[in-house]
C-alpha cells in the first residue's frame, strides 16, 4: 500500500480540540489502551504532526507523527497503528504468526496466505472477517506488519489453512516505515514458542497453493537503502518520495538470497542485541549518569558474542547519538548534555517490555586462530588489532571530573578527556582574556595538576601543558580489539614489540624479537617465516621471567627484515615496535 507515497502539507502541528479528538478517536478503535498509554502514546508537551499522503493508488492517507515516528495512519476514516506502535504495544492487535522468509515477501507486495500462518498448539488467535491483525515472526512478538483479516478464524480452519488470511496494508521496511527513524523491530520473547505439528503433505503443497501469493492491488516492492532516502521538495513545497521501482518482480525469478538480510539489517540487529544486553545484564543503577562513549567502549562492546564485532558505522543509524536518540524516542532511556557537547545517559526504564523481555543468546565461545603458515596467509590473512588508549580517573584527579557524571576508576579517552577539559575550562572561564592560549590556574588545577614546588609559581599553564599533565596524571590503561573479537581492557600501556640485539659464542650475533602473543601473533609463524625470507636459523625460546611467553631467536642482525615484516606485511604501527634502530645501515662497512 506504500509502495510510493506523495505527501502534501506536512509538519502540520495538530492543538487543541484536534488533539483531543484523535486521543478519543484511538481511545475509541483501540479500548486496551489505558490512559497511561494514550499518555505515552501522545505526550500532551510535544509536538503532535499530521502528513497527508496519496498511495501509489491514488487512496488519501492521514498519517499522525510523533517524534519523527508515525504512530497511526487513517484510510476512510478508520485507523491503524504503525509497527512503531505496535512495538510499544506488541499485545495491542491479535496477532498471526509467521515464518522469517514470509515477511520478506510480504515486504515485496504479498498478502499472507495461510499456508504461510504458524499454528500454536493453542490454535489460531479468535477474529472475525474484516478484523483488523498483526504479524509477527516466529520466535519474536514484536509485531513486522498490519493487515485486515480476509475471514474469520473458523473460516480458516474450516478451509483447511487454504487461501488469503490477511489483506496487508502496512509493514515493516516499507514507506510508511521510512518516515520513521528506520529502526529494527525489538526483540519480544514469545508467549509459545512451539508451533502445532504439520503434516508432510501439507508442507508440499504444489506451486498454486505456495505460502503467499502477489496481487495486483498491492505492489510493495523491495526498497534498498539508497533508494528510500530519494526525497525531493518541490517549488510549493510539496514533498515527493520517489522509488525507482514500481513493479513487483514475478516469485518464480527469486532466488534464495532474496530472503537473507542484508549486511545493514544483520548490523542492526546486533547493535540492538548487544544494546539490550548490556542493559539489562550490565548497567546497574549507581553507574548512572554514564558518559555515552564510555557505555559503549565499557557496556555495549563486551557483550557482542565471539567473533562478532559491532560497528556503528555499518548500521542504519551510523552514529551512536542517532542509535541513542532512537532509544530515548522509545522510552528506553534519557540521554542529556550535562555539559556542553557531552552526552551522557541520564536514565534507564529497566521495566521497558523491550527491556524485561530481552533474553541473552547462548552462544559457544570461540578464539580467533591466527595463519600456521605462509601458504595460508592468503585465505585468512591477520588483520592487526585496534589498540586504543584508556585513561581511568584517580582520587586526586577525580574533581576535574565528577560535573560530567564521572566517577574514580571511569576510564576515558583521550578524546573524552581533551573534550571533558576543554568544557571545564571555558565554563569556569579560565582562558585568558589576554593571551587565549593560555589557562589560568584556579584552586581544583592547582590541587591536580601542580606539584608543591609549583603552587606559588606556576599561575598560568598553556593548553599543551595543561592536557599532558591531565593525562600524565591519569590512570593508563588500554583497550585492544581483535577482528571478530570482543575488546579487553588491561592496565598500563601495552608493551611493544621489542627487538633487541645479542652476542653469543665465537662473536655471533642474534637478534631477538619478544612481545608478538600481545599482538595476536604466533611466534612460531613469525620464526617460520623469517627463517624462509632470510635463509637464517630461527628457534623459538621460553622468555625469561614471564610464564607461557616465548621469544624469538634468529641469526645474524635480522632487524631490518624483521621490521619489514611486522610494518609492511603485518601491518604493526611504527610506535609499537622498539629498536628498529638497531638496523644495519646500509652503505657503511666496518
Amino acid at each position: 500500500m506504500f509502495a510510493k507515497v506523495f505527501k502534501t502539507k506536512s509538519n502540520t502541528a495538530i492543538k487543541g480540540s484536534d488533539r483531543r479528538k484523535l486521543r478519543a478517536d484511538i481511545n475509541s478503535s483501540f479500548p486496551s489502551l489505558t490512559t497511561e498509554n494514550l499518555a505515552e502514546l501522545m505526550p500532551s508537551k510535544e509536538e503532535l504532526n499530521v502528513v497527508k499522503i496519496y498511495t501509489h493508488k491514488g487512496d488519501a492517507v492521514t498519517v499522525y507523527v510523533q517524534n519523527h515516528n508515525p504512530i497511526m495512519f487513517e484510510l476512510d476514516r478508520n485507523l491503524y497503528p504503525s509497527v512503531y506502535t505496535l512495538w510499544r504495544y506488541p499485545d495491542l492487535l491479535p496477532a498471526f504468526t509467521t515464518w522469517m522468509p514470509v515477511l520478506e515477501k510480504l515486504a515485496g507486495g504479498a498478502d499472507l496466505m495461510l499456508p504461510g500462518v504458524v499454528v500454536p498448539s493453542s490454535g489460531l488467535p479468535e477474529v472475525k472477517r474484516g478484523t483488523l491483525c498483526a504479524v509477527t515472526v516466529f520466535g519474536n512478538r514484536a509485531p513486522v506488519a498490519v493487515g485486515v483479516a480476509t475471514m474469520s478464524t473458523k473460516e480458516m480452519q474450516a478451509s483447511g489453512m487454504k487461501g488469503k488470511g490477511i489483506n496487508i496494508l502496512h509493514t515493516y521496511r516499507d514507506q510508511l516505515w521510512v518516515f520513521g527513524d528506520k529502526s529494527s523491530p525489538p526483540s519480544i520473547a514469545p508467549l509459545e514458542v512451539n508451533p502445532a505439528p504439520k503434516d508432510k503433505e501439507e508442507e508440499q503443497d504444489s506451486p498454486q497453493e505456495s505460502e503467499i501469493s502477489r496481487t495486483k492491488e498491492v505492489s510493495l516492492p523491495e526498497f534498498p537503502e539508497r533508494e528510500l532516502e530519494t526525497l525531493n521538495l518541490t517549488e510549493q513545497g510539496t514533498v515527493v518520495l520517489q522509488n525507482s521501482t514500481d513493479k513487483v518482480e514475478d516469485e518464480d525469478t527469486e532466488d534464495t538470497g532474496h530472503c537473507q538480510r542484508s549486511p545493514q539489517e544483520v548490523m542492526d540487529s546486533l547493535l540492538n542485541q548487544c544494546f539490550f544486553h548490556a542493559l539489562k545484564y550490565k548497567l546497574k543503577k549507581p553507574d548512572l549518569p554514564l558518559l555515552t562513549s564510555t557505555f559503549l567502549r565499557n557496556y555495549l562492546y563486551p557483550c557482542c558474542p565471539e567473533g562478532q564485532q559491532v560497528d556503528i558505522k555499518k548500521s542504519s543509524y551510523k552514529k551512536l547519538s542517532k542509535f541513542l536518540q532512537t532509544m530515548q524516542q522509545r522510552k528506553i532511556l534519557q540521554v542529556k548534555e550535562l555539559t556542553k557537547g557531552v552526552e551522557s545517559i541520564v536514565d534507564i526504564d529497566w521495566k521497558h517490555p523491550d527491556i524485561r523481555s530481552f533474553l541473552a543468546p547462548v552462544t559457544e565461545a570461540t578464539t580467533p586462530t591466527l595463519v600456521e603458515n605462509e601458504s595460508e596467509a592468503g585465505d585468512h590473512p591477520y588483520q592487526p588489532p585496534e589498540i586504543t588508549s584508556l585513561y581511568g580517573i584517580s582520587a586526586k584527579m577525580l574533581p576535574l571530573f565528577q560535573d560530567t557524571g564521572h566517577r574514580k576508576g571511569n576510564l576515558l579517552t583521550q578524546s573524552d578527556v581533551r573534550s571533558i577539559i576543554i568544557t571545564y575550562v571555558k565554563t569556569n572561564e579560565l582562558v585568558d582574556p589576554d593571551n587565549k592560549n593560555f589557562v589560568k590556574v584556579n584552586p581544583i588545577l592547582c590541587d591536580c595538576l601542580l606539584d608543591k614546588s609549583e603552587y606559588d609559581d606556576v599561575t598560568f599553564l598553556k593548553w599543551d601543558d595543561l592536557l599532558t599533565r591531565c593525562l600524565e596524571r591519569m590512570q593508563h590503561s588500554h583497550q585492544i580489539t581483535f577482528p571478530g573479537s570482543s575488546p579487553i581492557v588491561r592496565k598500563g600501556n601495552i608493551d611493544p614489540i621489542d627487538i633487541s640485539m645479542a652476542q653469543r659464542g665465537s662473536n655471533k650475533k642474534v637478534t631477538m624479537i619478544k612481545n608478538l602473543e600481545l599482538y595476536g601473533m604466533d611466534p612460531s609463524t613469525i620464526a617460520n617465516l623469517l627463517q624462509q625470507r632470510v635463509q637464517a636459523s630461527a628457534t623459538c625460546t621460553p622468555l625469561p621471567g614471564a610464564k607461557d611467553r616465548v621469544q624469538v631467536q634468529i641469526q645474524g642482525n635480522q632487524v631490518l627484515n624483521v621490521g619489514r615484516l611486522l610494518i609492511d606485511d603485518f601491518k604493526i604501527p611504527r610506535k609499537y615496535v622498539n629498536g628498529l634502530d638497531l638496523a644495519t645501515k646500509p652503505g657503511k662497512k666496518k
